[in-house]
């Protein structure tokens, strides 16, 4: 790293081993941009998806951003995905649920021991108070992910399609030292507008069982049936507007569950991800083809339109795999195919554009996806969920 990196500006040689070749590349130096939204694409003629995976200081602008490029596409409806988004600012979370949310409308607020509590509540009228909204959201969605996914439930806003989320809601304010070295320290928490906390449960001296919690739900079969979330009446809250029942206990249990699905994974499959090995063939494959790819499919949508994967990519995946010590396995790989085809185009479509398209081929096995689809798109019931929770007869 400390040959790589220099002045903004300035130039860097490398020498890049592919096989036994060695390639020549001059690389200006540059700041490198973290975007958070890293999909955005029409589900179909009327409903919009964007994917956040961070939340950071220009979230809201790139969602802004994504939703005119949307609605100029005919979007009327949107789904939101922080599926396995980790967090990040509060602020951000703010900012966009605010795009969502009349003008005064609470969003999170903050409470502890020792801290005055705060509501954060909406200072501006949002840009997208019409239209049906479903968020994506899984046990891997955390922090901010959970401020947005309760404020849009809270509100009776958005319905929230997946599974509970992890649970981390505590406010860490940073201590510096002397020294240079830092504490955090957790000094409130945060809850949603119904008064629902967002961290999950901890007891003082049970530090193992609470680090042991997600392990925990997977062993209990909550990733699975809707049955294994508890929901105690002492945890019950209701929603601001239609006075619909939500539940705490940590993280934000979804209005529409969907069982995780591992029916494409296999050994075989976790081994050549771990390898790196789906990536390099793809780069490979690029390399070799690019000028030929984009005469076929000029731009990303031609492209999603149709692309199917050529027999060539999966053939050199398994001679890769072989020659890495990743034993070809015929009925995994039949189990896994439909999977690492997706994830293959996927790879193929971001390195030929620079629009983000990667997610576009997995959203077509992704259960989740195929629900907040298919909600989205029943008014009937999205309505009768929205207004009192329960499923239209």
């Amino acid at each position: 790293m400390k040959r790589l990196r220099g002045p903004k500006g300035s130039v860097v040689d490398l020498k890049v081993k592919r096989g036994d070749e060695l390639i020549d590349f001059s690389v200006t130096r540059d700041d490198i941009p973290l975007y958070s939204v890293d999909e955005t694409f029409m589900a179909d003629p009327t409903t919009g998806y964007i994917r956040i995976t961070r939340f950071a200081e220009e979230t809201a602008k790139e969602v802004r951003e994504a939703v005119a490029k949307l609605r100029r596409q005919g979007m009327k409806n949107l789904i939101l995905d922080v599926s396995d988004n980790g967090g990040g600012y509060l602020g951000a979370a703010f900012e966009l649920a605010s795009e969502f949310l009349p003008v005064g409308t609470p969003v999170v607020s903050t409470a502890g021991r020792a801290t005055m509590p705060h509501t954060f509540v909406t200072e501006s009228k949002g840009d997208f108070l019409d239209g049906r909204v479903v968020v994506m959201a899984n046990q891997n969605s955390a922090s901010a992910a959970e401020i947005l996914a309760g404020a849009l439930q809270d509100n009776d806003r958005a319905l929230i399609v997946g599974r509970r989320t992890f649970g981390k809601g505590l406010v860490q304010r940073p201590f510096p030292f002397p020294d240079g070295s830092m504490i955090r320290l957790t000094v409130s928490r945060y809850y949603t507008p119904s008064g629902r906390c967002i961290q999950k449960h901890y007891d003082k001296g049970h530090s193992e069982e609470y680090q042991l919690e997600v392990y925990n739900r997977y062993q209990a079969g909550e990733l699975w049936s809707a049955d294994s979330i508890q929901r105690p009446d002492s945890l019950r809250y209701e929603t601001l507007r239609n006075k619909r029942p939500v539940y705490g206990g940590g993280g934000i249990i979804p209005d529409v569950f969907v069982p995780a699905d591992t029916s494409y994974y296999s050994v075989y499959y976790r081994d050549l991800v771990a390898k790196g090995l789906l990536n390099r063939t793809v780069m490979n494959y690029v390399d070799a083809n690019r000028a030929a790819l984009l005469a076929k499919y000029p731009d990303a949508k031609s492209f999603r339109e149709n692309y199917t994967v050529d027999s060539e990519i999966p053939e050199r995946l398994i001679a890769a795999g072989n020659e890495a010590g990743v034993e070809y396995n015929e009925e995994q790989w039949n189990r896994s195919r439909p999977l690492i085809e997706a994830i293959l185009s996927g790879l193929l479509a971001r390195d030929l554009y620079e629009d983000g398209s990667y997610y576009y081929p997995l959203s077509r096995l992704n259960n989740d996806f195929t629900e907040a689809l298919r909600l989205i798109n029943d008014p009937e019931r999205y309505n009768a969920l929205l207004k009192g929770g329960k499923e239209p007869k």
